[in-house]
C-alpha cells in the first residue's frame, strides 16, 4: 500500500503523513549525499533496472485501459486522434484532451455547472504539522509509513527516472545520487507543512516528455499551478478535478505508459538476463518494491549459472 493510499485510512493522521514525508527525507538524503544510492544501482544490475521501468511502463498502459473502458467509444477515437497528433504537434495534442476531457465531463455530469457556480477562491494558509505530535504517529510514520516505501521509491522514483531521463536525454544525464538528494530535500521541507511524501516518479515524467516536454519549465510550471489550486481554491479542488475524467486521464496514463516501456526495450544478449528483466517487468505491474527484491535474488541465480533456459 502508498502512504497516500494508507493516508487515506482511519488509523493514520495528518501528524502521522508529516512524520512519514519527515523520515523519508532524512533516509533519501543520507542514501544520497553518502553516495549509498549509487552504490546499490551498481551492485543490482542493468536487468532489473530495465525490468523495473519496463514494468511500470506496462502497468500505466494497463491502468490506462481501464479507465478508457469507462467510456471507450469516446477514450478510443480520442486516444487515436491524440497518437496522430503526437508526431507533429504534441502540444496541440494535450489541448486537445484537456478540452475533450472538460467537454465531456460538463456533458455527461449535469450537476458539473451546478458545482462550478459554487466554487470561489479563498486562501488557506499551511499550518504546523507536528504540534500536536504523539510517539504513536512517529511509529506510524516511520515503520508503518516511510520504511516499507524504501524499496518501491527507489525503483519508481530514482532507478526508472535515471534510465529514463538518460536515455532521452543523454546530453542532460542525471545521477542516482541527484534523484536521490532531490528526493530527500523536497520531502524534508515538505513536511514542514504537511504535505504528503512525493517523488520524481517515472510514470510523470513520460507524461511530461510524451506531451512535448524538453526541459525543466514542464514540471516548474505544473507545481505552480498545484500551489495556486492548493492555496486558493482548496476547497472547491474536489470539483475541479472531476473537469478531467476517466477516460481522459486513462489516454495520457497509456500513452505515458508506452513512452516509457519503449525506452526500456534495451535487452541483454544473454538469455538469463532477459529472463530477469521480464520476470521483474512481470512483478513491477503489481509491486516495484516486490519486483526490486525478486529481480535482485533472480538475477543472482543466474549469474551463478543456476537457471536452466
Amino acid at each position: 500500500m502508498s502512504i497516500a493510499g494508507a493516508a487515506q485510512t482511519a488509523t493514520v493522521t495528518p501528524e502521522a503523513v508529516a512524520v512519514a514525508a519527515l523520515a523519508t527525507g532524512v533516509i533519501w538524503l543520507l542514501l544520497g549525499v553518502t553516495g549509498a544510492a549509487e552504490r546499490v544501482v551498481r551492485w543490482i544490475g542493468r536487468p532489473i533496472i530495465i525490468g523495473i521501468t519496463l514494468g511500470l511502463g506496462l502497468a500505466f498502459m494497463l491502468q490506462g485501459t481501464q479507465l478508457m473502458a469507462t467510456a471507450i467509444w469516446f477514450a478510443a477515437p480520442l486516444l487515436l486522434v491524440t497518437i496522430l497528433l503526437l508526431v507533429r504537434k504534441a502540444i496541440i495534442a494535450m489541448l486537445l484532451i484537456l478540452v475533450s476531457g472538460v467537454a465531456w465531463a460538463l456533458i455527461t455530469d449535469p450537476s458539473m455547472n451546478t458545482a462550478l457556480a459554487a466554487t470561489h477562491p479563498g486562501f488557506v494558509s499551511p499550518e504546523w504539522p507536528f504540534a500536536n505530535l504523539s510517539w504513536a504517529a512517529v511509529f506510524t510514520g516511520v515503520v508503518m509509513l516511510a520504511l516499507p516505501q524504501v524499496p518501491l521509491t527507489l525503483g519508481n522514483a530514482v532507478l526508472a527516472p535515471v534510465e529514463f531521463n538518460n536515455k532521452e536525454f543523454p546530453q542532460r544525464p542525471v545521477t542516482e545520487r541527484q534523484m536521490a538528494v532531490s528526493t530527500g530535500i523536497i520531502n524534508t521541507l515538505g513536511s514542514c507543512i504537511g504535505a504528503v511524501p512525493m517523488c520524481h516518479g517515472a510514470g510523470g515524467m513520460a507524461a511530461q516528455v510524451s506531451f512535448g516536454a524538453r526541459s525543466g519549465g514542464a514540471p516548474v510550471i505544473l507545481g505552480a499551478l498545484l500551489i495556486v489550486l492548493a492555496l486558493g481554491f482548496s476547497d472547491s479542488l474536489a470539483v475541479l478535478l472531476r473537469l478531467f475524467p476517466q477516460p481522459a486521464l486513462g489516454v495520457m496514463l497509456f500513452l505515458a505508459g508506452l513512452q516509457l516501456a519503449l525506452g526500456s526495450c534495451d535487452f541483454a544478449r544473454d538469455k538469463g538476463e532477459r529472463f530477469v528483466t521480464l520476470g521483474t517487468a512481470a512483478l513491477a505491474m503489481w509491486n516495484v518494491g516486490i519486483a526490486f527484491l525478486f529481480g535482485i535474488l533472480l538475477l543472482y541465480i543466474a549469474r551463478r549459472g543456476w537457471l536452466r533456459l
